[in-house]
């Protein structure tokens, strides 16, 4: 099993950004796919972007594609999230997650462990 903690939200203008960090213990993060999901007020949880085992391959959102980047470092268990041209609209709980899956995976019923979540909010 492994834990997964997240860090590094806070309160950022519009187009500003931030680095999300999510360390993980328990078990070896090269173990996993990961990702990132998100969950505004009164809103579900939804994809963000994910990374495979070896960081080789990535896959974005939408919303996401061209400002955020995703990337790990097995050596240090950890993976992050490069949030560049925040916009109001990415205000969210942020949520880290693991897979035990061999492919990039987009569906959140896919991810057996989560972070507690780091909230972003990003003013006009």
């Amino acid at each position: 099993q492994v834990q997964l903690v997240e860090s590094g939200g806070g309160l950022v203008q519009a187009g500003g950004s931030l680095r999300l960090s999510c360390a993980a213990s328990g078990r070896t993060l090269n173990n996993y796919v990961m990702g990132w999901f998100r969950q505004a007020p009164g809103k579900e949880r939804v994809f963000v972007a994910t990374i495979s085992r070896s960081g080789e391959s990535t896959y974005y959102s939408d919303s996401a594609k061209g400002r955020f980047t995703i990337s790990r470092d097995n050596a240090k268990n950890t993976v992050y999230l490069h949030m560049n041209s925040l916009e109001p609209e990415d205000t969210a709980v942020y949520y880290c997650a693991a897979s035990r899956v061999y492919m990039i995976v987009s569906v959140k019923d896919d991810y057996e462990y989560w972070g507690q979540g780091t909230q972003v909010t990003v003013s006009s």
